[in-house]
């Protein structure tokens, strides 16, 4: 690979969201980037750079050593960074926006399509356009949610409350509240203990109910502060809901549907009887345009 702030830096990025959750997005196929975590974070600066909550860069399974593997199940591997440039397993938003851009480059059309993460394959099926000409919806396959067990808790000033851990190929720990401004400002990460629970930290999710099978939250997200929504994290707060309620349909029997309301939209999330998670919520390319090459040199000392 070559070094962006050495070699060749990506001219072309675009803009997108899901449910304003947003990204900027970075066309990569050949795998030539090796983008650093201070580079990232200056494109997702909100002032100093183009801003958003994570960078989606766009890349051939073949052409990235983590994903050479999937390269037979999905062409395209969405490699997916906080917006602090941290490395993350998966993003629910993200993967929706992810497919948006393919189909926009013509790399994609509406249908079935395989997305290759570090969470494993994910498959995505893009809805037709609307008769109003409006991009359809994009529902995308969450895999599973594991639920390690113990107990957890989380912490927000002098109040405390039980949370469970709930991992969709990234961690989360979902907390029932009262009141979504009990989260609190949510500009620092909520206190989650024990720390062994997540060794390598956590996204936490705050929860209210707003009617039957219909729920509300915000969300810390690891390396990214709260954001206006959170893909993954809607789908944890969908099955610990679901298990609070007393609802597992590889029990019943039956798949259970839930809505989940974000401060950024709406998120409509299934749970099957086998387990697997779909999410369906809309994905917008907003914007494209060329990065200035000054944006890759490093900030002034002082």
């Amino acid at each position: 690979m070559t070094d962006a702030s050495h070699g060749t830096a990506p001219s072309t990025f675009l803009k997108g969201h899901g449910t304003e959750n947003d990204f900027v997005i970075v066309p990569d196929p050949d795998g030539l980037l090796d983008l650093s975590a201070a580079q990232v974070a200056r494109l997702c600066d909100r002032r100093a750079g183009i801003g958003g909550d994570g960078l989606l860069r766009v890349v051939r399974s073949a052409a990235h050593p983590e994903a050479a593997a999937l390269a037979d199940r999905a062409e395209w591997f969405m490699d997916y960074r906080n917006s602090d440039g941290s490395i993350a397993e998966m993003c629910g938003n993200g993967v929706r926006v992810f497919a948006r851009y393919l189909q926009r480059a013509g790399l994609a059309e509406a249908g079935d399509l395989a997305v290759a993460t570090r969470a494993g394959v994910r498959e995505v099926h893009i809805a037709k356009d609307g008769d109003d000409g409006a991009p359809g919806g994009i529902t995308a396959g969450m895999g599973r949610a594991n639920l390690p067990g113990g107990a957890v808790t989380v912490t927000v000033g002098a109040r405390s409350w039980p949370a469970l851990n709930v991992n969709m190929g990234n961690p989360h720990a979902v907390v029932f509240v009262d009141d979504l401004d009990d989260a609190g400002d949510l500009f620092r990460a909520p206190a989650v203990a024990p720390a062994a629970a997540y060794p390598a930290g956590t996204n936490v999710e705050f929860v209210v109910d707003r009617g039957p099978r219909h729920v509300a939250m915000r969300v810390h997200e690891r390396g990214s502060g709260e954001t206006r929504s959170c893909g993954t994290g809607a789908c944890a707060v969908m099955v610990a809901t679901a298990r609070r309620d007393g609802l597992d349909p590889a029990v019943t029997g039956h798949p259970v549907t839930y809505t989940v309301d974000v401060p950024g939209g709406r998120l409509v999330i299934t749970e099957d009887t086998d387990g697997l998670i779909e999410m369906t919520g809309p994905a917008v390319i907003v914007a494209e345009g060329v990065i200035d090459p000054a944006l890759w040199t490093p900030h002034p000392a002082g």
